[in-house]
C-alpha cells in the first residue's frame, strides 16, 4: 500500500454551486507536503498545506481535512466513463494504490511515510460542483449508486507526506461500520443509520443523524 500521489486544489471559479471559487481541481505535486489538523469547520482551512476549501460552510475543519480516493477505483470510473481521469480528478488530496479507501473502517488509522498518522472520519458525499466539474449530466446519482466514495481523514499526527509514501493500517477498531455502509446509509439505504452508532469516531453530526433514525 502507497501513496501514488498528493494533490493541491488550484483555486478556479465556481458556476456550479452559486460561490465564487472552488477547491476541487487538485493536481499532483512534487516534493514534500505538510500535514496538520486544520482546526474547526469555517475558515476553509485543511489539513495541507497549499490547500483549502471555499464551500466552508460543508467542507474543511478537523473532520474533513484530508479526502483520500484509490487509484483502482479511478480505473473502474475510467472505464465505465471512457474517460482518462488523473490523478486529483475526483478534489481527493490523495490517490492511494493497494487499500481499498471504501472498505476502511471508521476510526480506522493510517500511518503515511515516517510520521503522519490520519484517522477515517466519513464518505464524501457528491455535490453540484462534483458534477459540473466533471462535466456529467446525473453524476451524482451516478457516483450515488456506485457507493464508492473515498474518505476524509483526521490528523491525528502531522508531519510531511510525499508521492511514494507507504501507508500501513496501525490501528483497526472493533466494529464493522465502513465508510461504504455510511455512504448507503446517509444516501441509498438510511434503513442503515441504526448501525452507524457503533463507530465512535463519526462526526457529531453524522451519530445525531443515526441517533434520530434510532429514537
Amino acid at each position: 500500500m502507497k501513496l501514488l500521489s498528493v494533490n493541491i486544489g488550484r483555486p478556479r471559479p465556481n458556476p456550479w454551486k452559486g460561490l465564487s471559487l472552488t477547491g476541487i481541481d487538485k493536481r499532483p505535486v512534487d516534493g514534500p507536503v505538510t500535514v496538520t489538523a486544520p482546526g474547526p469547520k469555517g475558515t476553509g482551512a485543511v489539513g495541507l498545506t497549499g490547500d483549502r476549501v471555499h464551500d466552508v460552510k460543508h467542507h474543511g475543519g478537523s473532520d474533513q481535512a484530508v479526502y483520500a480516493y484509490a487509484r483502482e477505483d479511478l480505473d473502474r470510473w475510467e472505464t465505465e466513463l471512457g474517460r482518462p481521469l488523473p490523478n486529483g480528478v475526483f478534489g481527493e488530496n490523495l490517490t492511494t494504490l493497494g487499500l481499498d479507501v471504501n472498505d476502511a473502517l471508521i476510526g480506522e488509522r493510517w500511518r503515511i511515510g515516517a510520521d503522519v498518522v490520519l484517522e477515517v472520519s466519513c464518505p464524501r458525499l457528491p455535490c453540484a460542483t462534483f458534477q459540473g466539474w466533471l462535466e456529467r449530466e446525473g453524476w451524482i446519482k451516478q457516483f450515488t449508486r456506485a457507493a464508492q466514495p473515498g474518505a476524509y481523514l483526521r490528523v491525528i499526527e502531522p508531519g510531511d507526506i510525499r508521492a511514494t509514501d507507504p501507508i500501513e493500517i496501525a490501528h483497526r477498531p472493533d466494529h464493522q461500520v465502513t465508510v461504504a455502509l455510511v455512504f448507503r446509509a446517509m444516501t441509498s439505504q438510511p434503513s442503515l443509520l441504526p448501525q452507524l452508532p457503533a463507530a465512535d469516531a463519526l462526526p457529531e453530526e453524522i451519530k445525531e443523524r443515526a441517533r434520530r433514525r434510532t429514537t
